[in-house]
């Protein structure tokens, strides 16, 4: 897995407009599709960005097949709107913004969080929460068995992602215990950070709490995690998708999930992926501006 996260940048996938494995095939909202972007109706194709992120984005050994949280999604909105799919993994969000604002792609899936400074340049559509969690490599020397035990430790985070952001919080924690803050090893994806922990870079990978499940489930007796507090900083993130706002795809986006939320496609993926704890009641649209 972590193979195939750090060599994949750049590649290409096409999702399709297929059916996916548990339900049956959406149908296509001829006054959604109206209301697409002309580039998009023109193409027929909606791109999306993405980085190596299970269980969000999990890229095959093949190169080109892409499974997930993100991919189920694509496929229901590529149906609904009647336009295929495309995903091209990227190094990291970074790239992903980057990317979108240079017109390589229209909408990155996340899951980032909503954040009024870039709700300037991009439209955002909340679609899930999420609390931070730390995997730690199963027997490991570090001793840590919750997340005050960071203090002082390495922990590797994907730069710019709201793990990061939690892990700072948790750092003012240690300071305000008087205690040495946590070292934080930057890299570019989820996979990269767990690679770093398994090798002994760091002595334990951030990532969202949804991930660490997928992590412990999949490799059972290798990794164990910990969840930040609210003592120690931990908030409720809301985490969305980003498209450009000169793009005008957003509104759209936004009424198609509006649909997924209303016809139980959306209930059905999160409690598929079992995250209905982590579930919003509806979509929001910026609302980290909102506030």
């Amino acid at each position: 897995m972590a193979a195939a996260g750090l060599v994949l940048a750049g590649c290409t996938v096409d999702d399709g407009a297929a059916t996916a494995p548990t339900a049956a095939a959406l149908t296509a909202d001829q006054a959604l599709h109206d209301q697409l972007p002309q580039a998009v109706k023109d193409s027929g194709v909606l791109r999306f960005a993405g980085d190596s992120h299970p269980p969000y984005r999990t890229v095959g050994p093949d190169g080109k097949t892409v499974t997930g949280i993100d991919h189920d999604f694509q496929q229901a909105l590529g149906q609904l709107l009647g336009v295929r799919t495309e995903t091209t993994i990227v190094s990291g969000l970074p790239a992903a913004l980057q990317g979108m604002l240079s017109g390589r792609y229209e909408a990155f899936n996340g899951p980032v969080k909503a954040t009024a400074e870039r709700e300037k340049q991009f439209d955002t559509v909340t679609w899930m929460t999420t609390r931070t969690a730390y995997v730690v490599p199963e027997g490991s020397a570090a001793g840590i068995k919750q997340a005050a035990d960071l203090c002082g430790k390495r922990v590797a985070v994907v730069t710019a992602s709201v793990v990061e952001d939690q892990l700072a919080k948790l750092s003012a924690f240690c300071q305000g215990k008087q205690r040495p803050v946590v070292q934080v090893v930057g890299l570019d994806d989820t996979n990269a950070t767990l690679l770093a922990a398994k090798s002994g870079r760091a002595d334990a990978a951030g990532m969202t709490q949804a991930a660490a499940i997928d992590v412990t489930s999949q490799q059972k007796g290798q990794y164990e995690y910990v969840t930040q507090t609210e003592e120690q900083g931990a908030t409720k993130d809301n985490l969305a998708l980003y498209t450009p706002k000169a793009g005008k795809l957003g509104p759209v986006l936004q009424k198609a999930f509006e649909e997924l939320f209303r016809n139980g496609t959306y209930a059905r993926i999160m409690k598929q992926w079992g995250l209905e704890d982590v579930t919003v009641p509806q979509p929001l649209f910026d609302v980290a501006s909102a506030k």
